[in-house]
C-alpha cells in the first residue's frame, strides 16, 4: 500500500512505526514542517521524509491525517486540488467530524475517521473506524491497515467521542492502574524493576485470557476467588474504596470534557 502520513507528530510516529514493523507498506511518506524531527525514520527502505504535503499526496493512495485539530481545515484546503477519486482520506483528528471534512473537500471523496491509540507503535492498538457513504467502499482498506496494527471495529460516528475515552484516553487509564499495581508490589517487597514486570505481564495475561476465551471478566475472577480467601478480601477492600466507581466516573468526566470541547469548536 502507498501510504502518506500528513503531520507526523506523536501519533503519526506511532502509526509509522507500526506500519514499518508490520510490513504494511509499499511506500510510506512522512510529512512534518521540521523533518529533522523525523531522523529516527531515516534509512528505512521505501520510507520518505518531506515537508511537502503535496509531494506526499501525489505519491500515495492512502492519506492518514494526523495533524493538530487547529491545522486540519487549512491543510484540507491546501490538498483539495490534488485529491483524486482513488485517494482514501483517513482522519485521526479527535472531534473533527466527517461533515466538517466534507464541507472542505466535498462529499465525492472516500473519507474515513480512525481513532487509534498509541499502542499502534507495537501493533496492539484498538482502533475504531467510521466513514461517509463514499468511504464505505474503502472501509475494508482501513480495516486491513489497522488490523495489522492491532484490532479494529467499525462503529457509528456518533460513538466516536465515547471511543476516544475508552480506547485513546483508555491507554492512560490502564497505565495508571499498572503504575498503582507496581507501587503496591514495591510496598510488598519487590524492587521497582521486578514490581513493574509483575504488573505489566499480569495485566497482559488478564487481557489475553478474555481475548482468547471470550469469557466475561467475572467468570475469570470467580476462578481465582475462594471463600474467605485473600483475593476476595482484596477485591472487596478495593470496591469499598471505590475502585470501579472511580474508574467509571473518571471515564464519564473525560467524555463530558470531550463534548464540551466539541461544543466550543462549533
Amino acid at each position: 500500500m502507498k501510504i502518506a502520513i500528513i503531520g507526523t507528530g506523536n501519533l503519526g510516529k506511532s502509526i509509522a512505526k507500526g506500519l514499518i514493523v508490520n510490513n504494511a507498506i509499499t511506500t510510506l511518506y512522512l510529512t512534518k514542517r521540521h523533518i529533522d524531527e523525523l531522523d529516527d525514520f531515516k534509512g528505512y527502505n521505501d520510507v520518505f521524509l518531506t515537508s511537502d504535503n503535496i509531494e506526499a499526496i501525489k505519491q500515495s493512495d492512502i492519506l492518514i491525517l494526523a495533524v493538530q485539530p487547529a491545522h486540519l481545515e487549512h491543510i484540507l484546503k491546501h490538498i483539495k486540488p490534488h485529491l483524486n477519486e482513488n485517494h482514501v482520506v483517513i482522519s485521526t483528528i479527535t472531534g473533527f467530524t466527517i461533515s466538517k471534512i466534507e464541507a472542505v473537500i466535498g462529499t465525492n471523496n472516500h473519507i474515513i475517521r480512525a481513532m487509534p491509540n498509541t499502542a499502534i507503535a507495537v501493533g496492539k492498538s484498538m482502533t475504531c473506524l467510521c466513514s461517509n457513504e463514499k468511504g464505505q467502499q474503502r472501509i475494508k482498506v482501513a480495516i486491513s491497515i489497522f488490523n495489522r496494527l492491532g484490532n479494529s471495529i467499525v462503529i457509528p460516528e456518533s460513538q466516536m467521542q465515547a471511543a476516544t475515552v475508552v480506547c485513546a484516553s483508555g491507554i492512560a487509564f490502564w497505565m495508571r492502574l499498572i503504575r498503582a499495581t507496581t507501587q503496591a508490589a514495591i510496598q510488598l517487597g519487590f524492587d521497582a524493576k521486578e514490581a513493574q514486570e509483575l504488573a505489566m505481564f499480569t495485566s497482559e495475561g488478564a487481557a489475553n485470557l478474555l481475548i482468547t476465551t471470550g469469557n466475561h471478566p467475572e467468570e475469570e475472577i470467580d476462578k481465582v476467588t475462594t471463600p474467605m480467601g485473600c483475593t476476595i478480601e482484596g477485591l472487596n477492600e478495593m470496591e469499598h474504596k471505590g475502585l470501579s466507581s472511580s474508574l467509571i466516573q473518571g471515564m464519564v468526566a473525560s467524555f463530558n470534557k470531550i463534548n464540551s470541547i466539541k461544543k466550543e469548536q462549533i
